[in-house]
This record gives structure tokens, sequence and C-alpha cells, in this order.
């Protein structure tokens, strides 16, 4: 009896050591990928939102490993990126230009690595930049929101006073025009640091300030702090314009439209091409 039960044990034993064996190998082949989202996070139902829509799309239909990381500032990121290329990590993916400096350097720390970062443009072998042509979705927008409107003002609200976003006021700008030369276009930023991604309170308060000026559309480009805008709509009865993904069902009646900026698909496309050796 004593010599069964030992004989189990060290079948059980065996049998754990075996499962370990045939496991690693699997973990190991896995195709890991690294997500770095901005201070904004995954919930901002903008920019983030998107691009873990993509990345999350890519771990269910390719079977790839995902892990992604919120950075809580700045200082966070290069840290962030350096970890998933420590842990050997195949593919590491930034979302914002904030990235771009700490995403730069740890390309160059790491040269066998792949890394591919959101609307920043980093000429390096082992980067990969997605960039998109967001002057040309604010003209429609801009001249959505001219047709629509009654008063002839409209308005914009931008999150960081960047050139980056400024292009996204440009197309705005010109496509209202182009329907109504005459039209008037209030416009305001939220701050000149990140935190202005994620200020709703501000965002609001400026979008108030907007609607009482006359304005009865508003277009914001201004990641987190957008929702400090459709709440502003939603209690004044006007309409506003979202940006990124789609934020039409945030506030249904008052979400006129959305410039949608398909991040979700860059992604998606990058961890595929990465997968199957075409990065």
């Amino acid at each position: 009896m004593k010599i069964f039960i030992h004989l189990i044990r060290m079948l059980s034993v065996l049998g754990i050591c075996f499962s370990i064996l045939i496991e690693t190998p699997s973990h190991a082949a896995e195709f890991r990928v690294g997500l770095v989202l901005d201070k904004g996070g995954k919930d901002d139902k903008s920019f983030n939102f998107s691009a873990y829509q993509g990345a999350m799309r890519a771990k269910n239909e390719l079977k790839i490993f995902l892990k992604y990381v919120e950075a809580t500032d700045d200082n966070a990121v290069a840290p962030m990126l350096r970890f998933f290329a420590q842990k050997d990590f195949d593919l590491i993916l930034a979302v914002g230009f904030s990235e771009a400096d700490a995403l730069r350097k740890t390309a160059l720390q790491f040269p066998k690595k792949k890394f591919a970062i959101v609307d920043s443009e980093i000429h390096l072998p082992n980067v990969r930049s997605l960039l998109f042509d967001e002057i040309e979705g604010s003209f429609l927008v801009g001249a959505i929101a001219a047709q629509i409107s009654k008063t002839g003002s409209i308005g914009f609200i931008g999150g960081m006073d960047i050139p980056f976003i400024r292009r996204f006021e440009e197309g705005f700008f010109a496509g209202a025009k182009w329907i109504h030369p005459k039209i008037k276009v209030i416009s305001h930023f939220v701050g000149v640091t990140a935190d202005s991604w994620n200020n709703p309170a501000k965002a609001k308060e400026l979008a108030v300030a907007q609607y009482e000026l006359g304005a009865d559309v508003i277009f914001g480009a201004a990641g987190g702090s957008g929702t400090g805008i459709f709440d502003a709509a939603e209690e004044k009865k006007k309409f506003a314009i979202g940006v990124d993904s789609n934020q039409n069902w945030v506030k249904p009646g008052f979400v006129l439209t959305s410039m949608v900026k398909r991040v979700d698909q860059a992604i998606f496309a990058t961890c595929k091409d990465a997968l199957d050796g075409k990065f």
C-alpha cells in the first residue's frame, strides 16, 4: 500500500513537471505585444480607447499575448517602454506624440526590438510611425457644423495647445468657411500641459462659455477632457462633435457626429504585419 501511494505521488509530480514542460514552449512562442497608453487612459472614450480597441482586436483575432499599461505622467513612459523591451516583447506600441522622445531613446537602446508610435514621426529602422490626416476629417466636420448652425457661430475646443492640435482647428475652420465664408468660429484650448487631456471640468467651462457666446455646435479635440464638452452640450441643449472614436453614444441626441480617426485599425494592422514578418 505504501509503495502504491508513493508511486501515485511520483506520478503526480511527474505529471506537474510534464505539464510545465509542454506549456513553456507554447508560451515562449507566443507573440507578445506591449501597449503604453498616455495619461488619458483606456477609458477616455477617445484616442486611447480607440488604440486599446485595436490592440484587443489583435489579441482576440490574432491570438497574441497583450499587456497594456497607462502612463500616469510623461516621466513614467520611458520605464514602461524599457520594461517591455527587457521582458522580450516582440512589438512595443506607444500612443501619442508625448511619448515620442521616450520611444526614440528606447528604440536606440534596443535596435533589435520593433516599436510603433501613433501621431509622431521617428526615423529609425525599428520604428513604425502611424500618422493620420486629421486636417481632412476636421475639414469635413467643420463643413457639417456650418450647415447645421442656426446662429452663424460655432466653436472649437482643443486639449493641449500644440501644433498637432492646431491642425484640427485649422481643418475645422477651413471646412466651416468653405460652407459659409462669414461664419464665426470661437476657439479655446484647455491648457498647455499634458493635464489638458484629462480635465473635463475645464473643458465644460470653456464649452458653456462658447455656447453662451452664441455657438450652437462645438468640435472638441481634447482627449478625455472632451466628456466635459458633451456635458455642456446636454446642459445647454446644443450640439457637440466627437473625435477619434465614435462618441455619438456618449450623449445621444447631443453629439451631432464624430470625426473618427481609426487608430484602432492602425494598431491592429501593425500587430498583424509584425506577426506576419512584414513590419
